[in-house]
């Protein structure tokens, strides 16, 4: 059994390469329009409470947290957390950011079914994700049908992934119409933040793609021991 030392490692790196290729995409797309300021000069914390308290979320609080690009929505704390990248920016990059992120708490007050489905996995992703390598490796010693079982509970992580995807897109067509029906951007200063949240979604195929390609390279070792056996 070569389990460290096989050609299928190539596809671990053609993911990593993809992967790299997203992060360093949206890195490069939100610095080139963090420095376009909008011209209304709103916050994207002041962007962020002006959308949520349109939409009735007064019980939404947002806070500041550290890093670049660390932005996210907690339902279970009833929080926006926003990177000092895009808190205090007035940039149409973090206006576009910031209006993400509250997508996603519109999504759950609204009962978006794909955001329910996607929580509704999370604790059986959690377990799969969790047990699936130990059971590959366990099985690629005792038994082929084990370890093809633990190929089949990784799969889950590339359906929580496909799953994702859409409430992403969605939070991003939100995004774009609540800033331009709520006069925050303007038409030609939307087509910035579209690119930065275009390029964010990307991010996320590219996920799924070094997913599927792991998924790939296990069916292929698992099935390749079985002939060695």
């Amino acid at each position: 059994m070569y389990w460290f030392y096989d050609p299928t490692y190539i596809l671990v790196i053609i993911g990593l390469i993809i992967t790299m290729i997203a992060s360093t995409n949206v890195n490069a797309t939100f610095r080139k329009y963090d420095k376009v300021l909008s011209r209304r000069g709103l916050t994207g914390a002041a962007a962020a409470r002006k959308i949520l308290d349109a939409n009735g979320l007064y019980n939404i609080r947002i806070e500041r947290i550290s890093g670049k690009l660390s932005d996210h929505y907690s339902p279970k704390e009833g929080v926006i957390r926003l990177s000092e990248s895009t808190y205090n920016s007035t940039s149409i990059a973090a206006l576009g950011v910031a209006a993400h992120e509250c997508g996603h708490a519109v999504q759950h007050q609204v009962g978006y079914t794909p955001i329910k489905v996607r929580n509704a996995m999370v604790p059986a992703v959690n377990i799969c994700s969790y047990m699936a390598i130990p059971i590959i490796l366990i099985g690629m010693f005792i038994s082929q049908q084990l370890a093809m079982i633990g190929v089949i509970l990784y799969c889950a992580v590339l359906a929580f992934q496909i799953v994702t995807l859409p409430t992403e897109t969605n939070a991003s067509a939100r995004a774009i119409d609540t800033l331009y029906n709520m006069a925050i951007l303007d038409e030609d200063e939307l087509r910035g933040t579209k690119k930065v949240l275009r390029a964010a979604a990307m991010t996320y195929f590219a996920s799924m793609a070094a997913t599927a390609l792991q998924i790939l390279r296990l069916f292929m070792l698992v099935s390749g021991n079985r002939r060695r056996d």
